[in-house]
């Protein structure tokens, strides 16, 4: 019989505080997976573009409630001309918009996120957020909008008729994305040249990760995972040694 060739494995485990099932995939959490922004990403054009520096900033990002967004206007206020490259674009014209169906989602400028300081940028290259946030000694989730700082992993709920809710937390897939994830040359849970990190997920991304599930979570999930090692589970995209696109 023939292995699947997306092959995951899960733990699960009830919240202790809430009627809530927690399904963790630990074929991500225990791979070594990282963000190589600038050091090789290709970005998610049709096309490799590395040298544009883009990462997955190019459309512009949405938001998942008013909440999300009072974060990025308390934040914006903070950035100055020196680390925000579109500054006075904003200041003129606005840094978001509101399209017909009520989606708030940041402006593209010139081919992508409005808070993307281009190459060249004397302010440094990258999200204004995120140099703004580390300029200030704080932590640059804390100023972004959270699917900036959530993908490439993603929390999704599912609730069944009785009303309990699965909670999953995984990697982000290109079908997330919609149609359009498909058209991407390049993501980067997909291919081995992300797969360099020095210390598994769930390790790497801890903030992220008790951002959205807490504290207590973590520390069950935290617990089961040090009972595995990488080598048992293995992540699909390193087993299968994928050439690099």
């Amino acid at each position: 019989m023939s292995i699947p060739e997306d092959l995951h494995e899960w733990v699960s485990f009830e919240d202790p505080e809430e009627e809530r099932t927690y399904m963790f995939d630990v074929s991500y959490m225990l791979s070594n997976w990282m963000c190589i922004y600038g050091q090789g990403c290709q970005g998610i054009h049709e096309e490799a573009t590395p040298e544009l520096m883009q990462g997955c900033c190019s459309f512009g990002a949405h938001f998942i409630d008013d909440d999300d967004v009072k974060t990025v206007k308390k934040s914006s206020k903070r950035l100055t001309a020196k680390n925000w490259q579109f500054k006075a674009r904003a200041d003129e014209k606005g840094w978001h918009k509101t399209d017909k169906s009520g989606t708030v989602t940041t402006k593209v400028v010139d081919g992508a996120c409005i808070f993307l300081n281009r190459p060249g940028f004397e302010g440094g290259v990258g999200c204004a957020l995120h140099i703004g946030a580390t300029e200030a000694g704080e932590r640059p989730m804390d100023w972004k909008p959270d699917v900036c700082w959530q993908v490439p992993m993603r929390s999704q709920d599912t609730t069944d008729e009785d009303g309990h809710v699965v909670t999953f937390i995984r990697e982000w897939k290109r079908r997330d994305w919609g149609e359009g994830g498909h058209e991407f040359h390049w993501w980067c849970n997909d291919d081995r040249l992300a797969f360099v990190g020095d210390k598994p997920v769930y390790k790497y991304l801890k903030d992220e990760i008790t951002e959205m599930v807490g504290e207590k979570v973590y520390a069950l999930m935290a617990t089961e995972l040090e009972k595995r090692t990488a080598t048992a589970v293995g992540h699909p995209v390193v087993l299968t040694k994928r050439p690099k696109k």
